[in-house]
């Protein structure tokens, strides 16, 4: 089922987390932390609109990174219903397509939960304050992706954060699968 996450609240503040990543290390918001913003996505394997996108997503991010915007991915699906959002299978996706940044398994849903978090993919991104500045779609792809020339949204508001400390004022939101939520 497509889900469509709220507008921006501006300068809503990052909740911390502590979360296993797909390298075997413990990630929270401090240590992805980038010096002009942070971008925290939450994703799964499973998902036909972050499939879709998928190397749009590491594209703008390995674009990001370089402007010094940390960068980080939660998967937080009920790996029960879904086992192909296992943490295995989390591994084996970043190792396939080289993830530059820590893809983090939210096992128990609170992260996803004090985010918000609607749906995958559901972008979250801050400036150096750890303020939301965007909240907003990829691209205007949906279920397949759209031209390659369309305007690259997150990424123009991320290197707008990057720049200025602050996110644009109007903005899409993104949509995809709902986040599969334990019973």
């Amino acid at each position: 089922m497509a889900a469509i996450p709220p507008i921006c609240e501006f300068d809503w503040v990052a909740p911390d987390f502590s979360l296993l990543g797909v390298d075997q290390k413990t990630h929270n918001l401090n240590s992805i932390r980038g010096s002009n913003g942070t971008l925290i996505m939450f994703i799964c394997n499973h998902c036909p609109y972050v499939l879709a996108v998928l190397d749009r997503v590491l594209r703008d991010c390995n674009d990001l990174i370089g402007m010094g915007i940390g960068v980080a991915a939660i998967s937080s699906n009920d790996v029960e219903a879904y086992p192909e959002d296992s943490f295995p299978n989390m591994k084996k996706l970043s190792k396939e397509h080289e993830f530059p940044f820590p893809y983090l398994f939210d096992e128990d849903q609170s992260t996803a939960k004090r985010y918000n978090a609607v749906c995958t993919p559901d972008f979250f991104g801050f400036n150096s304050d750890m303020g939301l500045q965007y909240r907003g779609r990829l691209d205007a792809s949906r279920k397949e992706a759209g031209p390659k020339d369309l305007r690259r949204d997150l990424y123009e508001a991320m290197a707008q954060v990057a720049k200025t400390g602050k996110g644009p004022k109007d903005q899409i939101s993104s949509m995809g699968c709902s986040i599969k939520w334990k019973e």
